[in-house]
């Protein structure tokens, strides 16, 4: 059952069409991986379909009553409110009681009296309207996306304020959810867990992304935007790509059929008087088509042309690390970010540095190449290092400068390998148009500021690359393009990335965090760390033990209770309870099972309902037995 279709859609910046009479229908429980090269008009598709966008032309029919959620590559949000208040505006009206009950609870230790019944009429209210649940929603996509919940939202970096943005759009729980990008600034493990909660999303999705490994686990359907088309193809991103080549190659062949025949054309109807005495209507009228024809064709964007010069040879050896470390002053206590650390880098190495926000990989990066001093141990650099950065945050942009001031200040051109070369050209093997030259940086899409900072970046020669978060924004041909050309790059290369397929296509080794400061050197990419990693603690035997073991020790420190015996009816419960556990988990385990078969939401709405509402109950159920074992086998 459809949710939203569009129809004959038309929209057009300038000379450019991005959307030529394009249709697309959503259907209840899809989800759509929406790609497309940059500047192609895939978030101003978006924004159409949220309705915050217009249309030139044509329809967009939404399912009556239809909850939408969207997340933008750059989120906005209003006034001074903390991140816990706008995760929760993403509930609707309920918003306001939450974000109250939360300020209270944090007030209500020195209101006395008249606070505590504040509170407790709060608290009164919330049950009435299942506040409780929402509550725990709110405050879990909190705690996933590693948000302070008090926090002000206006003081985050961009890309804490996109994973605001993001819990605020999950704790709805849209029938569709549009996002833009979600991957950009979220670390592998926050990444896996988007991952894993899309594919049991009850609603019907449409993600803009370039992650190829999340579009692999993540998509059902895969919509491209290609020359204001949108063309549909069913199955995983890895069919897509099967389908897509065969298309290509397809439509190179019937180009080239039609090209030939109106050349055969043109020159019959210059051949002068034979010509004129042989001339028929229909040819004529033929001949006017094929012109009308190759006119209107629109052709595949041309692929960046990267071209890197390393310049002078660095030594054999880049740098040596023996025992470093490295500690920050923190509120709570000097926090080490790097702990008796030691590596040997050499001429050639293509380092992935893998770890989570906050974890201390640009600390690392910068005691490898010498700009910051360890407070422990040693580090000793090569010789001739030429070191060239690419910043994720594009500070070395200025959104009021042009173009080629970015590439060129002060000159027309541009020495790459010792040929000169015009600014203009340069920028156009960049896929940037004459014309858009002296366009400010500002009037550029995310996608295509990061051209321009590779474009900038590899103007100069360099035999050291550190790459921080290169392919946020990068469409997919881009991306493999980076790649070919870092896999034949002869100089150093350290790699930031949370793009999983980019890292096991690019780096030899990876610099993985353990934790606590503890850095680890493992050979190859990111599937190669996740074999060589150590496993995991296994758990216990007793999995419903193991559980009241954890529930038991999250819970605060408190004046322990004066002990009594257990009854014959409290032993008996406490036996019973390992079974009664097991079996909520096994009901638990089909009902999630059930939920991530994409043929579950094409049973009835009602079915549907009732099975997120009985996941739930599950959830509350176990929690409280736990909570039980953990007091009975406290006392016991």
């Amino acid at each position: 059952m459809p949710v939203l279709s569009l129809e004959n859609a038309c929209l057009a910046f300038g000379h450019v069409a991005l959307l030529d009479h394009a249709a697309l229908q959503v259907d209840a429980g899809e989800r759509i991986g929406l790609i497309g090269r940059n500047g192609s008009g895939k978030s101003s598709l978006l924004k159409a379909l949220a309705g915050l966008g217009s249309l030139d032309d044509g329809t967009i029919w939404r399912q009556p009553e239809l909850s939408i959620a969207y997340v933008a590559q750059e989120p906005e949000f209003g006034g001074h409110e903390t991140v816990f208040e706008a995760v929760a505006s993403g509930l609707g009206g309920i918003a306001r009681l939450l974000a109250e009950y939360h300020e209270a609870t944090l007030k209500v230790g020195a209101g006395g009296t008249a606070a505590l019944e504040h509170l407790q009429h709060l608290q009164t209210q919330l049950e009435a309207r299942d506040g409780w649940r929402l509550n725990s929603r709110v405050e879990q996509a909190i705690s996933r996306l590693a948000l302070d919940g008090e926090a002000r939202v206006d003081a985050l970096s961009g890309g804490g304020r996109k994973r605001v943005a993001l819990a605020r759009a999950l704790v709805g729980e849209p029938q569709l959810l549009l996002l833009d990008e979600p991957t950009n600034h979220l670390d592998v493990d926050g990444i896996l867990w988007l991952e894993e909660l899309l594919r049991s999303y009850a609603g019907a999705i449409i993600v803009i992304t370039h992650d190829r490994v999340f579009l692999d686990g993540v998509a059902t359907r895969i919509v491209e935007l290609d020359r204001g088309r949108l063309v549909s193809f069913p199955g995983r991103f890895a069919a897509y790509q099967e389908r897509k080549e065969f298309m290509l190659n397809e439509e190179a062949l019937a180009n080239a059929r039609a090209d030939k025949l109106l050349a055969q054309e043109e020159v019959w109807i210059r051949k002068g008087v034979e010509a004129r005495r042989t001339r028929s209507v229909g040819r004529v009228a033929r001949l006017e088509r094929l012109r009308r024809e190759r006119a209107a064709r629109r052709e595949q964007q041309g692929q960046v042309d990267f071209r890197l010069v390393r310049g002078e040879a660095s030594g054999k050896l880049v740098a040596e690390l023996e025992l470093v470390a490295k500690r920050f002053a923190a509120s709570t206590g000097d926090k080490t970010v790097v702990r008796d650390f030691s590596c040997r880098i050499l001429r050639g190495d293509k380092i992935g540095l893998i770890g989570p926000n906050g974890s201390g990989k640009t600390t690392l990066l910068r005691l490898i190449l010498g700009e910051l001093a360890p407070d422990a141990g040693s580090v000793r650099l090569g010789s001739r290092i030429e070191v060239a950065y690419f910043d994720q945050f594009r500070s070395q942009l200025d959104p009021e400068a042009a173009l080629v001031d970015v590439i060129s200040p002060g000159s027309d051109y541009v020495e790459i390998g010792g040929t000169k070369k015009h600014v203009i050209g340069y920028l156009e093997d960049f896929l940037f148009a004459p014309q858009r030259a002296r366009s400010p940086v500002k009037s550029l899409s995310g996608g295509e500021r990061n051209r321009l900072l590779l474009a900038r970046l590899f103007a100069r020669p360099a035999n050291v690359l550190v790459l921080d978060e290169p392919t946020n924004d990068l469409d997919i041909e881009t991306l493999e393009l980076l790649e070919a050309l870092l896999q034949d790059y002869d100089g150093t290369v350290f790699l930031v990335s949370h793009d999983r397929a980019f890292l096991d296509n690019v780096v030899t080794q990876t610099i993985a965090s353990e934790g606590e400061g503890r850095w680890k050197e493992y050979v190859g990419g990111y599937s190669d760390w996740l074999r060589q990693r150590p496993a995991p603690a296994a758990p216990k035997t007793d999995v419903p033990a193991a559980r009241a073991d954890a529930a038991s020790s999250a819970k605060p420190a408190a004046t322990a209770p004066e002990r009594r015996k257990l009854s014959y009816k409290e032993q008996r419960e406490l036996e019973a309870l390992p079974d009664r556990i097991a079996a909520l988990e096994g009901e638990q385990g089909v009902l999630q099972a059930r939920l991530a078969d994409p043929a579950f939401y094409r049973e009835p709405t009602e079915a549907q309902r009732q099975a997120q509402a009985r996941l739930a109950e599950l959830d509350s159920e176990i929690d409280a037995m736990l909570e039980r074992w953990a007091e009975l086998e406290a006392r016991a």
